[in-house]
């Protein structure tokens, strides 16, 4: 039984290979540990703990990255976007501070980059002892390669790119492309399928040769299974069909992901159910708060939590909770770029993230940022909406900001919206009549007084005296707004306006009468 590979720099920076990341200055082996991802903010505190990896976004030339270096001297390294002038200020600088200079592709992202990171990384502190690492995959990817002589992917059903191997520079322009967004793009996936290319490679169970158009570099791939189930595939860029020697070695390789696959499955499910486990204890607060805040890893002061709720999950079951669990999954990568000891999982429907803040006043407004830049992100593929809960201090307080930000997530879902984040501070109001409204419900409360004899009138003889009601109070007063609401002449409104106080009893020049009746219709929703 293997234990899991340190995630050192040397070892990731191999299994992303020269094609993504390369280095630009070291100063010596890249055996650091590497222990996080963090992004560079010119407008915020600089604190990248021991073994971070710091993408530098926006820094350029040699001052800036000689000052940065300076400034994180405990980094593992500092990634700079290509070209990188490592003159020998830079150097010199790098050997000083031992953090390594990296060169960023310019076809890449920083969130491409940071998403590729995350998921090295993404084995983390949760894997029990003698769990397979997901790392394995590269190094399968790799062994794949050197047997075929071939760049490789290991991909999922959805052409999700799961590891990849090192020589990716030597395939074409659409082999770069998903390996940098650790996808197939669109294009691509609707020319294999148009091809019958997809179709062929599921129902062979032996390696397929496909030829492709343009300077594309041809294909050879296999399915990966477990049974009848289709778990997967692997793609080796080829210039000609394999030997039958190579299709016997790709053939036995798809059984070997099979496996890995199978075993990786398992391990993230069961991370998957402690994390959501430890991440609810903490959202109970109480005396085991703090050991599973300490398991997963997060902090314990100045935290605000957010609620995530899918607005429209599929009809299918199953396939709702895929989509829950990769939007939970989003949830984690987002606030994990943000702050190193953030947290998120899914619990129940609902995917929850604990934030922690820096002081410095209006947390719960930069909480609600950071949730509107998520939506932002996954909007096309997510309608959600988000509930920020008030700022907890300590462990201690986290459980009423997870309420809060229920609460405030419960309003957004009340009132028909997608796509819109909500602080708890925003929508107090709105949330205490809710809370009024369920204890009248569980108390079996009706309405009582002028409001319950106007919607007995309406009941009992069809008439629409409650909506002309709302709508003046709607229009405070005024008559001919109030009319146009509910498309009446000015007059009938009135006369109605008449009916309603001599059948019900309401004093429309009373303040507190007025209040009273507007209350109910908030509370009781009629």
């Amino acid at each position: 039984m293997n234990d899991r590979p340190r995630a050192s720099l040397g070892r990731i920076l191999n299994d992303l290979g020269s094609t993504v990341i390369d280095v630009a200055a070291s100063p010596g082996d890249l055996d650091a540990e590497v222990t996080g991802v963090h992004i560079f903010d010119p407008l915020d505190e600089l604190i990248v703990p021991p073994g971070g990896i710091l993408l530098a976004v926006g820094v350029q030339g040699t001052a800036e990255i000689c000052a940065l270096l300076t400034r994180a001297p405990a980094a593992a390294g500092v990634v700079v976007k290509l070209p990188v002038d490592a003159d020998e200020q830079v150097r010199a600088t790098v050997l000083e501070t031992g953090v390594a200079v990296l060169g960023l592709t310019r076809a890449a992202s920083w969130a491409q980059v940071a998403a590729l990171l995350r998921s090295l990384l993404a084995e983390g502190d949760l894997a029990g002892p003698g769990e397979g690492p997901q790392g394995d995959l590269f190094s399968l990817a790799n062994a794949v390669c050197a047997l075929l002589d071939a760049p490789i992917t290991i991909e999922d059903r959805s052409a999700r790119v799961l590891a990849y191997s090192e020589r990716q520079d030597e395939a074409d322009q659409g082999r770069i492309a998903t390996v940098l967004g650790r996808q197939v793009p669109e294009r691509y996936q609707r020319m294999l399928d148009e091809n019958g290319f997809f179709k062929l490679l599921y129902q062979s169970h032996e390696p397929v040769y496909f030829e492709l158009d343009g300077d594309s570099i041809n294909r050879a791939a296999v399915a990966v299974r477990t049974g009848d189930e289709i778990l997967g595939s692997i793609w080796a860029a080829v210039r000609e069909p394999l030997t039958p020697q190579r299709q016997r070695a790709l053939a036995d390789a798809a059984k070997i992901v099979a496996l890995q696959l199978l075993r990786e499955r398992a391990g993230a499910d069961t991370q998957r159910r402690l994390r959501s486990d430890l991440l609810s204890t903490v959202l109970a607060g109480g005396a085991d708060a703090p050991e599973a805040a300490a398991r997963l890893g997060i902090a314990t002061a100045r935290l605000c939590v957010l609620a995530a709720q899918l607005a429209h999950p599929a009809d299918d079951p199953a396939r709702a909770e895929s989509d829950r669990q990769r939007f939970a999954d989003a949830l984690a990568l987002h606030v994990g770029a943000i702050h190193p000891k953030a947290a998120a999982a899914l619990v129940g429907s609902v995917a929850y993230a604990v934030l922690p803040l820096q002081a410095g006043g209006e947390e719960e407004a930069r909480a609600v940022r950071v949730a509107e830049s998520f939506l932002a992100r996954v909007g096309p593929r997510h309608s959600a909406s988000v509930g920020v809960g008030r700022l907890a201090v300590s462990l201690a307080h986290v459980a009423r900001s997870r309420a809060d930000a229920d609460r405030a997530l419960r309003v957004l879902l009340a009132r028909g919206a997608t796509g819109q984040v909500a602080g708890y501070t925003a929508v107090h109001f709105e949330s205490l009549l809710l809370q009024v409204a369920d204890v009248a419900a569980a108390e079996d409360q009706a309405p009582t007084g002028p409001y319950q004899r106007l919607l007995d009138h309406d009941a009992e003889h069809g008439s629409d005296l409650v909506a002309t009601l709302r709508a003046y109070l709607d229009a405070f007063g005024d008559v001919n707004a109030a009319s146009a609401r509910v498309h009446v002449h000015a007059n009938t409104f009135r006369y109605r306006l008449k009916r309603l106080t001599e059948i019900s009893g309401l004093d429309l020049s009373d303040a507190d009468a007025r209040l009273t009746v507007m209350l109910q219709m908030r509370i009781f929703g009629r």
